[in-house]
């Protein structure tokens, strides 16, 4: 729902347009619709709060009454609030509570999931302080005090999702890093969220070194690579724009970590359809979200 995001701002614009494609997406595989109406790539202008109310809720209602799973992506506590009242079930803020400091109370009050986020800053200037001794350790290290004070907040340990923030204050040698050591994300004893789809290390990757990268919609395939990968390393969900590839390239991996698991254990038979590996944070009271689809953007702000 933005006209400036980095890979297909403005193709969801229009509200009808973007319940269109939200139901679209659900249809290819997808167990969530991330709807957000401010883009986070670098070098972005945020937008007013009035303006990104008037792009998120009501897309948000339109999907929600269609029965589709819908988190908002905002760093606004207003917008997260108003979204939940329209049906939204997951609170997706890339600034980990940290833009607005009534995010983590109205979080905490609604009851619903909280994606939390490795975060060092907003974008308008940049890829902005991305200078770590130890990537993985300081990304681990700081994405643990942001759920410490999340937890301190009020917000419930199984309401929270941690992400390791792909692309933001990190060049494109640094997310890879952090993508072979997933593992260790997972120390901090929450589900894990990938967002990689069409970022600018995977443009870097598919140039090689004297190449230029490939326009954003062109790094699906990279994508989808990235999802199975972070499929076998146990990640709860990820974050795609086109899911149909996505979701195909998890339900593979799955089915290869069950035959694994089923020639490690004596007497088991063959391996069926890969089945969820966990319901959502909280999953008591919110609809089920299979982590081995895509987590799509509607508008593929990133």
């Amino acid at each position: 729902m933005t006209p400036d995001s980095f890979s297909d701002g403005g193709r969801w614009f229009d509200t009808t347009a973007a319940v269109k494609h939200g139901l679209q997406l659900v249809a290819e595989g997808a167990d969530l619709v991330d709807v957000g109406g401010e883009s986070t790539r670098p070098g972005a202008t945020r937008v007013d709060e009035a303006e990104e109310l008037r792009r998120v809720v009501p897309v948000v209602r339109g999907l929600a009454s269609e029965g589709v799973v819908v988190s908002v992506d905002t760093m606004r506590a207003t917008v997260a609030a108003q979204a939940l009242e329209a049906g939204a079930a997951l609170v997706n803020d890339v600034s980990g509570g940290l833009a607005d400091p009534a995010m983590i109370p109205a979080v905490a009050d609604s009851g619903a999931p909280f994606v939390v986020m490795h975060w060092r800053g907003f974008l308008e200037g940049g890829n902005v302080k991305g200078v770590y001794a130890d990537v993985v350790a300081d990304v681990v290290d700081e994405l643990r005090a942001r759920v410490d004070a999340v937890l301190a907040g009020g917000v419930a340990p199984d309401r929270v999702v941690v992400d390791p923030g792909l692309g933001f204050s990190k060049e494109a040698d640094q997310d890879l890093t952090l993508l072979a050591h997933l593992d260790r994300l997972h120390t901090l004893g929450h589900p894990l969220l990938v967002a990689a789809s069409r970022k600018r290390f995977l443009g870097r990757v598919l140039a090689g070194p004297q190449g230029a990268p490939p326009p954003a919609r062109e790094r699906d395939a990279a994508t989808a690579a990235v999802s199975a990968l972070a499929a076998q390393a146990g990640a709860w969900a990820v974050r795609v724009h086109e899911v149909r590839a996505t979701a195909d390239a998890v339900r593979v991996a799955r089915a290869v970590e069950g035959a694994r698991e089923d020639k490690d254990t004596p007497g088991a038979g063959a391996s069926g359809p890969a089945r969820a590996a966990a319901d959502p944070p909280g999953a008591g009271s919110t609809p089920e979200a299979r982590p081995q689809s895509a987590t799509p953007r509607a508008e593929g702000a990133r």
